[in-house]
């Protein structure tokens, strides 16, 4: 199968009283008819709530392979549309964490590079609840599976849309995936010096590993 995106999603913050301490979530993302325009900061029509967690140039797409939407049917026993996990790029054909931070995409016109991990958190939890799922431990749950998905830099702004290919242009030579990130950032923390040999690292990761 040619790796491609099968659906864009975008969505904008409303007030929600589950929404974690802010009460605030763009999380619901909803399908986009049509081409899109992809800025630094992400895709036009699309916004973050809370912005000191969320959005940003390291941030401004998100991407969730349908296979693993797929398996988390069947773990959970109930469909999952696209964009539900808050995903802006519902991806097919792709691997999307076995691809190596620094990896470039391009999509459409744009240029996007793999930059950091989606970590888990109250808000994701609490919106698995209310869409008739089972939330118990979700965060310990989808954090043990260790495939989050990439969050995404553009490089190179344009349009892009639903059913273009997905080309890998570019593959950094340094061997961490997007699944390695995760577990060094969250279950393996030993592995997080490690993380240092990524050319172009996010500055809020960086950051992080250096103040351990």
């Amino acid at each position: 199968m040619t790796a491609s995106v099968l659906q864009i999603s975008i969505g904008l913050p409303r007030d929600e009283e589950w929404a974690g301490n802010l009460k605030r979530t763009a999380i619901d993302k909803k399908a986009v008819a049509g081409p899109v325009d992809v800025r630094r900061h992400g895709i036009d029509g699309d916004q973050v709530a809370d912005t000191v967690h969320h959005g940003g140039p390291d941030m401004a797409v998100y991407a969730f392979a349908r296979e693993d939407l797929d398996r988390w049917e069947r773990e959970l026993d109930g469909p999952i549309r696209n964009g539900f996990f808050g995903e802006n790029l519902t991806t097919q054909g792709i691997d999307v964490n076995e691809a190596l931070v620094g990896e470039r995409w391009r999509i459409g016109e744009v240029l996007l590079e793999v930059a950091k991990v989606r970590i888990p958190c109250s808000v994701f939890k609490n919106w698995m609840g209310l869409g008739g799922f089972d939330d118990v431990a979700w965060v310990k749950r989808f954090a043990a599976d260790q495939r989050p998905g990439p969050y995404l830099r553009v490089l190179e702004e344009g349009r892009m849309a639903a059913g273009d290919e997905i080309v890998v242009e570019h593959r950094p030579d340094h061997g961490i995936t997007v699944s390695h990130m995760f577990r060094a950032l969250t279950t393996e923390r030993q592995l997080a010096p490690g993380l240092l040999a990524v050319e172009g690292l996010a500055a809020s990761v960086r950051a992080r590993i250096t103040r351990t």
